[in-house]
């Protein structure tokens, strides 16, 4: 069962369940989970190039945090795509506002972010989420792909805004209004 666990993680460009893992495999979900934590156990220890991790859901091979500067450069031969400070601000509103439409992204920011928002969409890293009852505004929210990125399991993983807010913010929110 290892192997075939081997060679069906080998072709997924996105997190497989534990759950379709074992409908593929014909067998019972407990014994896929305890295999695949035994190769994600057993690669760690032989200090592998890669990891297999649990994030967004599922499983997926990653490279080994150690190993990641010289992938970095093989794939990309020099050229960075990094998020612009607009696209981070953004993503964080929408991470930890979620489900949130344009407006109401655009008024925690102070400006316009249809742009940026654009790109995340593009990017894979939001998605739609519905529409609001009321406005009938679209509604966003991260993707799985925004989880598997930051190598979350959920959202409940990401870290807490307080000790990053100022101590004054109830008076903030109330100014702004």
């Amino acid at each position: 069962m290892e192997a075939a666990l081997e060679a069906i993680l080998m072709v997924v460009d996105e997190p497989v369940a534990e759950v379709t893992l074992a409908q593929v495999l014909e067998r019972p979900t407990h014994e896929v989970a305890a295999a695949l934590r035994a190769l994600a156990a057993e690669y760690t220890a032989a200090g592998r190039g890669f990891d297999l991790r649990e994030v967004a859901g599922g499983w997926r091979f990653y490279t080994r945090a150690e190993c990641a500067p010289m992938v970095e450069r093989f794939v990309r031969d020099g050229q960075q795509t990094r998020l612009t400070q607009a696209a981070l601000e953004t993503l964080a509103v929408v991470a930890y506002r979620q489900p949130v439409s344009r407006a109401r992204v655009a008024a925690v920011r102070g400006v316009n972010s249809d742009g940026v928002m654009r790109t995340l969409v593009a990017r894979g890293l939001v998605e739609e989420a519905g529409t609001d009852p009321e406005s009938q505004a679209v509604l966003y929210r991260t993707s799985s792909y925004f989880l598997e990125r930051l190598g979350l399991r959920d959202l409940s993983e990401l870290p807490e805004l307080a000790p990053f807010l100022p101590d004054d913010v109830e008076n903030l929110e109330e100014t702004t209004k």
